[in-house]
């Protein structure tokens, strides 16, 4: 389930009412998104995915401690509120919501927000926190989130014990949207039940419980108004108007073993001892586990010995008395598991199921659908869906998921400390190179070399020096015939030397030429050489600042990471204790949960096994004496009170 203020898109609370009013009442008004950071929060927040959620809270907090949206914090908030009760943090998001949700916000967005939240509180027990956020609803809503608004304040009275308000509210009910209108007349009819006024309740009663039912969930609604009403009028003394409501019931229905039970009173009642065999016969023969098959074990063989049918009566209490002994024995191998921390695993076990990881939250709204493989969980299907058990398990579910997170962030603690121990292994290594390379004057012997060859560069061009830019082999020939025509210069002056002579001048001439002709390329080449090379000159003396500055820096910033890297661990530490220790309570309290259903079993079959004995006892006392029949002991009047077990029927939760 998402959070309906946030299905639609995001929109900026800064958008007036006026403009509200353009859009759908019940969305918030189309905006612009201005932080960077709270854009890449709404990506998480629309991947609908519960590790998605997670890590956008996460990220959502620290962009608000870090000051990273100064644009969208009022929309962040929102979100963050939004998000907290998508993880189940209901206090988180109910604080958020108390300083958000002002008349800036449009009402129809206001609204759902409240009723929203109002679920929530309710679904958690926290009813003086549900009335207050449902008393908050300003106006009328859509027809369908009128009636969910209705019928949910008619269940938080009733169950504050507020029966004239809740009777006020569902008598005045406008909403005719299925299958709401029916919840409302069945709570209707139950809390007049509750407040003494039977008559008054049984048109709306029996009016759902004759209903056409379209849907599974209306034809559970509708056996649940019969056996209410069926059950109201046996503890009323008017057996004659609870049969008719409790042969409506189906046979194979969630509630057709109490309905059993009740025609068998019912019939008792009007002395049909033998009709009322009829449908207690049929609970013998469903599962013990029931607490209406187990009245039905001491039903039987009374209906026997009121028909003066002593001798079955006898057999049926003494098989009554010996089921009951087996199923105390195996609620204790039961109980005795669930104190070992078998219950709690197996459950959690059962709920991963399917995940690819152990890890993988569930989500706060996924409740528990398969029960766990094990024995005592035939004695717990009650427990394990009732509204207690369910939110103990998303917790406990949270609990482990959480632990299983500061795990991986406490691994990632020990990775930054390796981290910071081989950056500093490694800057004490490179420190002493980088020392003597930083005092080696290096830097400014380069820069020199590049001025000076800037400057013979200028030189060999004012000068036309061919040769100075000619090839190692040519500079050579050049040197030599340069030595050549000195050595000439001061020879005689004889024909064979004026022949040298001339043949010198040809050669020169014929190098010259090649040397000259090669001269303006080899001028520019050399030039744009140089260039380069004083481009890569400039970044070596970049780099070279920059490692004077690292040296100065680095140690400072590496101790200081060292430093939040230990304090987180340490908060890492103390938040993990403390998370074991809440595991073991929230274990400790699902055992309880169910422990106190199994000795509440147990205490009801201990309770029908002494009827049983003591009925039987009578029977053989009466025959050994041989004295006048005296009338068995009579089991006490229906124990299956109402739908949970109470005075009255309970009002159903509305249909999410």
């Amino acid at each position: 389930m998402r959070a309906l203020l946030l299905l639609a898109a995001l929109a900026s609370l800064a958008l007036g009412p006026a403009q509200a009013r353009r859009h759908d009442p019940e969305k918030m008004p189309e905006g612009r998104i201005h932080d960077l950071h709270y854009g890449d929060v709404l990506f998480l927040y629309f991947q609908n995915d519960d590790l998605h959620d997670f890590e956008a809270l996460k990220r959502l907090l620290a962009y608000e401690q870090w000051g990273r949206l100064p644009h969208d914090k009022d929309d962040a908030e929102l979100l963050a509120g939004s998000l907290y009760l998508q993880l189940g943090m209901h206090n988180e998001a109910g604080e958020r919501f108390q300083r958000l949700l002002t008349n800036d916000v449009p009402t129809g967005v206001r609204n759902k927000a409240w009723l929203y939240l109002g679920q929530i509180w309710y679904t958690r027990g926290y009813l003086d926190k549900a009335d207050a956020a449902l008393r908050k609803i300003n106006g009328r809503m859509s027809p369908a989130l009128e009636a969910q608004k209705e019928l949910l304040f008619g269940n938080v009275l009733m169950h504050e014990g507020k029966m004239d308000e809740a009777i006020s509210l569902l008598s005045g009910w406008r909403g005719g949207v299925e299958p709401y209108s029916a919840y409302a007349r069945f709570n209707l009819g139950v809390a007049l039940v509750r407040s003494q006024r039977l008559s008054d309740a049984d048109p709306f009663l029996n009016g759902v419980g004759t209903m056409l039912a379209t849907t599974k969930e209306l034809a559970a609604l509708r056996d649940r108004a019969n056996l209410a009403l069926g059950f109201a009028y046996l503890q009323a003394e008017q057996p004659a108007r609870a049969r008719p409501a409790l042969e409506r019931v189906r046979l194979t229905g969630p509630y057709s073993n109490k309905a059993l039970l009740g025609i068998g009173w019912a019939d008792a009642a009007l002395g049909d001892f033998q009709g009322a065999l009829t449908p207690w016969m049929e609970l013998r023969n469903r599962n013990v586990l029931d607490a209406a098959v187990q009245e039905s074990y001491l039903a039987v063989p009374y209906a026997f010995s009121k028909l003066n049918a002593n001798a079955q009566s006898a057999d049926y209490y003494e098989s009554a008395v010996k089921s009951f002994d087996a199923e105390n024995g195996r609620l204790d191998a039961a109980i005795e598991r669930i104190h070992q921390g078998a219950m709690v695993k197996d459950v959690l076990a059962s709920d991963q199921q399917g995940d690819a990881s152990p890890l993988a939250p569930h989500g706060w709204f996924r409740d528990l659908k398969k029960l766990p493989d094990s024995p005592e969980s035939a004695y717990l299907y009650g427990v394990l869906a009732g509204y207690d058990f369910q939110e103990g398990v998303k917790n406990y579910r949270d609990l482990v998921y959480l632990n299983g997170t500061l795990e991986l962030w406490d691994d990632s603690m020990g990775a930054f400390q390796d981290m910071i121990e081989t950056r500093e292994k490694a800057y004490a290594e490179r420190l002493p190179r980088a020392d003597a390379l930083l005092a080696s004057g290096d830097l400014e012997a380069l820069q020199q070399r590049d001025v000076a060859l800037e400057n013979q560069l200028r030189s060999i061009e004012a000068q036309h020096d061919v040769a100075a830019v000619g090839t190692e082999a040519e500079r050579e020939q050049w040197a030599r015939i340069q030595r050549v025509e000195a050595g000439l210069a001061g020879a005689a002056d004889t024909p064979e030397n004026a022949e040298l002579r001339a043949r010198l001048a040809l050669v020169k001439g014929v190098l010259f030429f090649r040397l000259n002709d090669a001269y303006g390329a080899r001028l520019w080449q050399e030039h744009r050489g140089l260039k380069d090379l004083s481009v890569a000159l400039h970044e070596t003396q970049s780099r070279w600042i920059r490692v004077e500055r690292a040296r100065k820096n680095m140690p400072a910033n590496t101790g200081e990471f060292a430093a939040r890297v230990a304090s987180l661990k340490e908060r890492l530490d103390a938040l993990q204790t403390r998370l074991v220790a809440a595991e073991v309570q929230q274990r400790d309290y699902l055992a309880q949960v169910a422990v106190q259903e199994l000795e509440q079993q147990k205490d009801r079959l201990a309770a029908y096994q002494i009827q049983a004995r003591f009925a039987l006892g009578t029977m053989y006392d009466r025959a050994a004496s041989s004295a006048e029949a005296t009338r068995p002991a009579r089991p006490p009047a229906p124990q299956q009170k109402g739908a949970e077990g109470d005075e009255t029927p309970e009002a159903p939760e509305p249909p999410q």
